[in-house]
């Protein structure tokens, strides 16, 4: 969809909401037999034209273990001078950051990652427990705006025409969720996961991105409306059970990176949504060139679903944003989802194969 066929479109209201919310549905295939999965992800660098000293920062799993995630201590090995694992703020960022000296030829660092995951789901047609309950701090940390996610101007006036009427925050949260999934599309030309920047987006009107766009605009919208809200930076480890377009191979994974966001409701916790895989479905579930119709069963079932529960074939990092890379000469990142280089010329393109060379590989266990 190009900007001027959107803009004829205009933005929708959710016919979803209009007709009283989304279906019910299982949570998954084998919702009856949940249990925990284990993998294993090895992520190696070689740095090309290593010129003066050398640095390499590996992103690695959630340093907090969750009710859908458990890690295990992460090992490493290489030809680096020295290497240690950090941790680069209070809410579960990890990494491994590796440097070598000047002369070194063929810098290389591995890093092996074990973890556990399974399904989650939050039911919210349920009533609230009112034990659930999150840290202030934390609630407050992830209301703030980042570098491209504002939550002011533009942003601020278009959550509030999201969500007026809206009863509750659950409400807010479903309303700005629906109005994204009508609004937004997925755009194959954007590089990566794409940036994130959503004023330009909404100032633009074209609310065409990928999935660090796509979600960070829920998260902001949500932040706007008062809602603590945050992206959750990953990568797709494994197959879909039941969308061919939400899996990854099994065994290179290096370009399945894939954000997801979350929000708190009072009562509830953490609450996993992602609307940009619905819209991922709408173009990639189909034949090549032939996107999906929104009200294809196929998108009413990922729609339904991602409101509310994520299949964990997926391996969370980190809530990041605007990252320091520790003893970076280079300027902050957006978010830490890419393995990152950087040598005595410069930080590394982290999508340019030619110059910046990493694998990442999965086995369930």
């Amino acid at each position: 969809m190009n900007r001027r066929d959107f803009l004829k479109q205009g933005l929708t209201v959710s016919a979803g909401l209009a007709l009283g919310g989304l279906p019910k549905f299982a949570p998954f295939a084998n919702a009856n037999d949940a249990k925990w999965r284990t993998f294993e992800v090895t992520t190696r660098i070689d740095i090309a034209d290593p010129v003066g000293a050398v640095r390499a920062w590996v992103p690695v799993p959630l340093m907090t273990n969750t009710d859908y995630f458990k890690r295990e201590p992460d090992s490493w090995t290489g030809n680096y001078k020295t290497v240690r694992a950090a941790q680069t703020d209070k809410v579960g960022t990890g990494l491994v950051f590796a440097e070598w000296p000047v002369g070194e030829k063929s810098p290389t660092v591995e890093v092996k990652s074990r973890f556990m995951t399974q399904d989650r789901w939050v039911d919210l047609s349920q009533k609230p427990n009112p034990g659930i309950k999150e840290n202030k701090a934390v609630l407050d940390y992830f209301r703030k705006p980042s570098k491209y996610i504002r939550t002011d101007g533009i942003v601020a006036t278009t959550s509030k025409g999201i969500v007026t009427g809206c009863k509750n925050d659950a409400d807010k949260a479903r309303a700005i969720y629906e109005w994204i999934v009508d609004n937004t599309f997925r755009d194959p030309k954007v590089k990566g996961c794409g940036i994130g920047d959503i004023t330009t987006m909404l100032e633009s009107g074209y609310l065409g991105g990928k999935c660090a766009d796509l979600n960070a605009l829920y998260v902001g919208l949500a932040r706007a409306a008062g809602l603590p809200a945050r992206d959750v930076y990953g990568v797709r480890v494994a197959n879909s059970a039941e969308f061919k377009s939400l899996g990854s191979r099994a065994d290179d994974i290096t370009g399945a990176q894939h954000c997801r966001a979350e929000v708190f409701l009072n009562g509830y916790g953490w609450v996993p949504v992602d609307p940009a895989d619905v819209r991922k479905v709408v173009l990639e579930e189909n034949l090549p060139g032939e996107p999906l119709p929104i009200d294809d069963p196929k998108v009413k079932k990922a729609r339904a679903k991602l409101f509310g529960a994520w299949e964990m074939n997926w391996l969370p990092y980190n809530y990041s944003h605007d990252v320091k890379l520790p003893q970076s000469r280079g300027a902050e990142i957006a978010y830490l989802m890419y393995p990152q280089g950087e040598t005595a010329n410069g930080r590394k393109d982290s999508l340019d194969s030619k110059s910046f060379t990493y694998s990442i590989k999965s086995k369930e266990i």
